[in-house]
Formats: structure tokens, C-alpha cells, sequence
């Protein structure tokens, strides 16, 4: 067992090969103990051949810049290497004061999800702005010191700490997740290394942590707000024995009490969710980039339908006749980022998207190898691939989080290292 530890440590955790299909591998994994969920939402599809398929491609993604060594070209933009930190500097105040005239105008979203959900829009917009920054500038100052200690990796832990909890007073775990992974994967490759069985431990701890986060969030709900209905439709317009198999299902579910259900609740939620996708896609065809084009266009003046409100439209549209809900109405639904693509495009667009995930992570893994640790790049790195193994879950729909995407892209594609840096 001891030498089998001592090989399985040998792995780079944070890898492109590893750190992201591993996550993606797992997340599906756990989503197959359903305690009876599937049966009760009549889960027929399986999810597996987009989930292989997607693992495959995104294998061959890294695999293929991985041997041609290339790199994020400069786009002819490296005059803007000394701007960049003192820009981050500014959407780092401006997420600042949005985050305070928001917290002023809205309250906190941890008090009810009827608050959380309400918030201004355009404040909440510009607020996510404030972890990114604290998160790339705070990034950013542990690659750079020459002598990183225990003292001074615990100070910037106080201070992403306090970061992550005022977003957690919003009730946000996105950022929460985001940060806290990162933050993971700098002290990996900058303080010690941190050792695959002890991942495993903080991933589970984490894990379960965040789990029990989400079923708390819901059990405290104001029941008393139109807001937080949970009304399900009138199974006495299905036949009898449909209709005696859901209050069976139902029972059965309700065998598992409802703290040990939370603890995969997510992932088991995802596998339901990406299966009626598929469901969907048999019946009614693809939406032909709808999805991806809802992110840009619900900027746009006028009534606008969010990406994940139009998923949930569609999940409801199938799981309504069988007799259940699987999104609240005024909720929006996480499609995974599997899903977000299946429903656009099916099996071409799953391969094309995980083909450029493991392309995209790979170019700035090469950067990283190229240009040293201690640079700009291994930030990038660690906010990509966090961001996109998050996205496995939520999918990459907000437009905040693929304009901070972007922005990292070409952040590390111009930036400049002033001093040697320290090569693998």
C-alpha cells in the first residue's frame, strides 16, 4: 500500500492530463448513486456516450499542442504588457464598489434565495469583478516572492479567506469554488507541493463542505414567499399507473434522509438534467446555438431570455409530463457544459468544445513550461483550467466569466516578465 501511495503521489495533481478529466471522471461517477432520483424523474437516456466522447476529445486537445509545443501567440499586442496589472488594479476597486452599493441596496443574498435571486443585476454584474481582481493581483504577488514561507502563505490565506467570505454573504459558491482552487494550485506549484492523496482528502472535505452549503441554503427558505414555491404539477392528469410508479419512486427517495441525499444532490441533479437534454434533442432536434448566443445577446435591450432560463424551459418541458419539476419556476437550471453544447449541437459540437478545452489549457500549460513558475502564465493556467473544471458542473454561460476568460487569455499573451524566471 505504501509503495502504491508513493506512485500514486508521483502524479502532477494539477496537470492538463489529470486535474480536469479526473473531475469531470469523478463528478459523473458520483452522480450513479441517485437514492431512486433517476427513477422518480423516469431517467431513461443514458449520459455516458457525450461524457466519454467529450473525455476523449479533450485528451486529444492537449495531446496534440502538448507535442507541437505551441504557445498563446502575442497578437501583436505586447505594448500593452505594463497596462495590465494597474487594469486589474481598476476592475478590482470598480468590483469594489459595486459589491458595497450593492450590499446597501440589496442586503445579503445568504439571507433567503428570494434575495439572492433579486439582486441588482448591473451591481451584481460588476461586483463579480472584485474576487477576480483580488484573486489575479493576489495570485500574482505569491508567484513573484523570492521567498515564500509558511508565515507569508498564510497571510495571503487570511486575505482570500476574507474575499471568499463576503461573497459567501451573497450566497455565491461559484467564485468561492473558483478561488479556492486556484489559490490551491498556486500553493502547489509555488509553497509545496501538494501530494495526490491529499487532494483527495481536501476534495472530499471541500466537497462535502459545499454540499452541505447548497442543502442549508435551501432548507432555510422563507416558505412563506411566493418566491419559494415548490408546488409540483397535478399528477391526476397522468394515467393511473404512471402515476402510481412516481408515488412510489417518491417514496423510495424519501427513505434517504434528506442530508445524505445533499451530499452528491448536485451531480446527481447534472446527470438528470444532461439526460433530459438528450431526451429533448431525440424529440424536439438541437437549438442551433441558441444557448451560446443567449449569453451576448441578454445585454441587449429588451426582454431577453437567459441561457439557463431557456435550458430550464426545456428540461421542465419534458420532466412536466412526468409529473415533476426538475427546476422551480423563477430558477434557473446548470446544464453542465456538456449539456450546454449537446443542446446547440449534439456529439459534433461536445467534440469540437472539449477539443478546444484541452487545446486552449494545453497552449497555456506550454506557456508555463516555456516561461518559468514564477510568471504570469501559471495564474492564467490555474484560473483556466479552475474556471473550466467549474464549468463542468455549471456550464460556461455568464458573460462575466467568459470576458474574465478572455481577458486572462490575452493577459497572458502580452505580459512581460521584468526579472529570470525560475524554469521547470
Amino acid at each position: 500500500m505504501k509503495q502504491f501511495l508513493k506512485k500514486l503521489n508521483k502524479i502532477d495533481t494539477f496537470s492538463p492530463y489529470f486535474f480536469l478529466p479526473f473531475i469531470l471522471v469523478l463528478y459523473f461517477f458520483t452522480s450513479m448513486f441517485d437514492w431512486h432520483k433517476f427513477e422518480q424523474f423516469n431517467i431513461t437516456v443514458s449520459i455516458w456516450p457525450p461524457v466519454i466522447l467529450a473525455v476523449i476529445c479533450y485528451y486529444i486537445g492537449v495531446y496534440v499542442i502538448d507535442k507541437l509545443q505551441w504557445t498563446i501567440p502575442s497578437f501583436g499586442l505586447s505594448f500593452l504588457s505594463k497596462y495590465v496589472i494597474h487594469f486589474i488594479v481598476f476592475l478590482t476597486i470598480l468590483g469594489l464598489g459595486a459589491y458595497i452599493l450593492m450590499t446597501f441596496e440589496g442586503g445579503f443574498g445568504i439571507s433567503d434565495e428570494s434575495n439572492r435571486r433579486n439582486l441588482n443585476p448591473k451591481l451584481n454584474f460588476f461586483s463579480q469583478l472584485l474576487w477576480f481582481g483580488i484573486l489575479l493581483l493576489l495570485s500574482y504577488k505569491m508567484i513573484l516572492e523570492k521567498h515564500m514561507n509558511w508565515k507569508k502563505a498564510c497571510i495571503y490565506g487570511v486575505i482570500f479567506a476574507a474575499v471568499m467570505f463576503l461573497f459567501l454573504l451573497m450566497a455565491y459558491r461559484t467564485p468561492l469554488i473558483i478561488m479556492l482552487f486556484t489559490g490551491i494550485i498556486i500553493f502547489h506549484y509555488v509553497v509545496k507541493r501538494v501530494k495526490l492523496t491529499w487532494f483527495l482528502a481536501t476534495l472530499f472535505v471541500v466537497g462535502f463542505a459545499f454540499s452541505m452549503f447548497s442543502f442549508l441554503r435551501v432548507i432555510m427558505e422563507d416558505q412563506s414567499l411566493a418566491f419559494n414555491n415548490r408546488d409540483q404539477p397535478d399528477i391526476a392528469l397522468l394515467e393511473e399507473e404512471a402515476r402510481e410508479k412516481l408515488l412510489t419512486a417518491e417514496q423510495k427517495v424519501n427513505l434517504t434522509p434528506k442530508w445524505i441525499r445533499a451530499i452528491n444532490a448536485e451531480s446527481v441533479t447534472s446527470h438528470i438534467v444532461l439526460s433530459t437534454i438528450i431526451e429533448y434533442t431525440q424529440q424536439e432536434g438541437y437549438l442551433h446555438g441558441q444557448i451560446h448566443k443567449g449569453i451576448f445577446s441578454t445585454v441587449l435591450p429588451g426582454e431577453q431570455i437567459s441561457p439557463r432560463m431557456k435550458v430550464s424551459e426545456v428540461v421542465n418541458s419534458i420532466s412536466v409530463e412526468k409529473g415533476k419539476v426538475i427546476t422551480r419556476e423563477n430558477r434557473t437550471t446548470t446544464p453542465t457544459f456538456i449539456g450546454q453544447l449537446f443542446l446547440d449541437g449534439g456529439y459534433l459540437l461536445v467534440a469540437i468544445g472539449f477539443f478546444l478545452y484541452g487545446a486552449l489549457i494545453s497552449l497555456i500549460y506550454n506557456k508555463v513550461k516555456q516561461e518559468g513558475i514564477r510568471s504570469f502564465h501559471s495564474v492564467a493556467y490555474a484560473f483556466i483550467i479552475t474556471l473550466f473544471t467549474v464549468s463542468m458542473h455549471t456550464g460556461l454561460l455568464d458573460l462575466i466569466l467568459v470576458l474574465m476568460l478572455g481577458f486572462v487569455i490575452i493577459a497572458s499573451s502580452v505580459i512581460k516578465m521584468d526579472k529570470q524566471t525560475v524554469r521547470y
